[in-house]
């Protein structure tokens, strides 16, 4: 599989603990996925997407680079759970069968817009209330959208980065169902907020001058919006320019 690119790369850092199960969703060609099933990060990777053909050339290439699994998929018509490393599932995101697996589920949605994101997220928590599901999420716009739903779901912050490739600005939640760090502590996870905290938070100056890039094109953004008299967005901009960096 190719080399990762920038926001790739990091999305594939961020998932750190071995999951039961990981949903590549919206995978494309399957590069993301494809790491992670190399590195093993889950029990079974389950690469998502809606276009057949799409998903007829992931499947060609997962069977030449996992000529194993390939063998035993066809033993087992890749339903045991023990024995598959990788599934593929043709469908909407909205219809993801969490159910039928039990774990830990990880779903990563990337490369939409933040108001598809917060369709997929709102259907999986609303069809799947009693498991427990982390989200991995990487909006290409409308992120405050996004928090705003996130914040209505009351799912839980786990962590937040900022990611600049190639003059392209790119937040990244990870955020969850479960309210507390693990079920023996009493250390609840922090909320998401409506702009961001830990995001705008830096170490180096290449950090400084991505963060303050990011928040002068997004402040742009709303105050375009609200120009055009068509959208009160007021309240966005205050929001934004609330953010000390």
């Amino acid at each position: 599989m190719l080399k990762l690119g920038k926001r790739l790369q990091k999305l594939n850092e961020l998932v750190v603990t071995n999951y039961d199960h990981i949903w590549d969703c919206c995978c494309d060609h399957g590069y993301l996925g494809s790491s992670l099933l190399t590195r093993q990060a889950a029990n079974v990777i389950h690469f998502v997407d809606i276009v057949p053909e799409l998903m007829s050339g992931l499947n060609y290439k997962l069977n030449q680079f996992y000529p194993e699994q390939s063998l035993l998929n066809q033993i087992t018509n890749n339903d045991s759970l023990e024995e598959s490393l990788w599934k593929t599932h043709c469908i909407d995101v909205n219809a993801l069968p969490l159910q039928d697996y039990i774990g830990r589920h990880l779903v990563i949605i990337a490369g939409v817009g933040g108001d598809l994101m917060t369709d997929f997220v709102t259907s999986t928590c609303q069809q799947n209330p009693q498991l427990e599901i982390d989200f991995l999420l990487c909006p290409v716009h409308h992120q405050y959208t996004l928090r705003q739903q996130l914040i209505n779901l009351d799912l839980r912050l786990q962590q937040e980065v900022l990611v600049e490739e190639n003059n392209r600005f790119y937040e990244m939640l990870l955020v969850s169902t479960k309210q507390r760090t693990d079920v023996n502590s009493n250390i609840d996870l922090k909320a998401v907020s409506k702009t961001g905290k830990e995001l705008w938070q830096t170490y180096t100056e290449k950090e400084l001058k991505i963060a303050k890039q990011y928040l002068t094109k997004t402040l742009q953004h709303y105050r375009r919006i609200q120009q055009g008299g068509r959208v009160d967005v007021s309240d966005i901009i205050e929001a934004y320019e609330a953010v000390v960096i």
